[in-house]
């Protein structure tokens, strides 16, 4: 018998009606004014902010079942881009995260939200800190983008301290590479100048793509993003490994990140992406509720439709 049943939720990105619809869903209710659960807790797989309408609002809830003890949370890619952008290197005493035209536009959301409130911003960003990049629960695990087993035995330790923030903030290091695999995505280079251009029609060199796949051999098969921008990819059979091999006998994995939609379902027995694209228009907030299944069950999914 279990120890604990979780509720893993994905990205929410300040969609605060929709991530309150689906813990009532789940039978969370309000105790002492935190939502809780008399038999489970929440696991929540980050990038809680940027893009919706209710940045400030998200963060009080999350934050609020994490320091109650009925949830728990792991860093998104989102949190630790808010983290650099807001910190300066000690010797440079330049950002970590430029504050250029394209990082400034994609977390103009969160900003807005504290643009008069400069104390709780900060405090907010020292909270974002206390956030483990992963969580191996022993039977559970979760990471918001990509279980790397060699990554995560490289680092250690899923703290973020100020020493590994700033060599992850390097992209000549080790650490860089690592983090970004971790929780944004593994990510393949095109060859010999092949490119395609993203929802934005810049062109792209390199692309996220579907490490759990080993079936997945051309950069189209095995890329992550919509159907009309893999259209756009080259059909061209991989030479660079994409693959990172997450054995059958391995506990579950969930993860969040890559936009997916449609039906929520398993990619593989014991993989599962709780990420549809809550901030997109007909987008859902999804969770799956565990119960100890080491094989992970499609009608364990429950979601709710995106709330405008």
């Amino acid at each position: 018998m279990i120890k604990q049943a979780y509720d893993i939720v994905g990205d929410i990105h300040g969609e605060f009606l929709s991530l309150q619809a689906l813990l009532l869903k789940l039978g969370y209710t309000k105790r002492q004014g935190v939502f809780s659960h008399p038999q489970r807790k929440v696991i929540f797989l980050g990038d809680f902010i940027d893009r919706g309408p209710a940045q400030l609002a998200v963060i009080e809830l999350v934050r609020s079942m994490v320091d109650f003890g009925s949830a728990f949370s792991v860093m998104g890619n989102h949190e630790f881009n808010a983290i650099a952008y807001a910190t300066k290197h000690p010797h440079t005493k330049q950002y970590l995260r430029a504050h250029s035209t394209v990082n400034l536009n994609q977390h103009t959301a969160f900003l807005n939200a504290f643009s008069s409130l400069q104390d709780e911003y900060y405090e907010t960003i020292d909270w974002f800190k206390t956030l483990p990049l992963w969580l191996d629960l022993g039977d559970l695990r979760v990471i918001h983008a990509c279980w790397d087993a060699a990554l995560i035995n490289k680092l250690g330790s899923p703290e973020l301290t100020e020493s590994l923030l700033l060599k992850a903030s390097d992209k000549t290091s080790a650490e860089y590479k690592a983090i970004k695999t971790l929780i944004k995505g593994k990510q393949v280079s095109l060859e010999n100048g092949l490119s395609y251009k993203d929802e934005d029609s810049n062109p792209r060199k390199s692309m996220r793509v579907r490490w759990w796949d080993p079936s997945a051999t051309t950069y189209q098969s095995s890329f992550v993003g919509s159907d009309r921008m893999r259209a756009c990819v080259p059909n061209h059979e991989m030479k660079e490994d994409h693959f990172v091999d997450y054995g059958d006998s391995e506990p579950p994995v969930f993860i969040g990140h890559y936009w997916f939609h449609g039906t929520p379902e398993a990619m593989v027995g014991n993989i599962a992406c709780v990420d549809y694209s809550v901030a997109k228009r007909g987008g859902k907030l999804v969770a799956y509720r565990w119960d100890g299944e080491q094989v992970l069950l499609n009608d364990k999914f429950v979601w709710v439709d995106k709330i405008e």
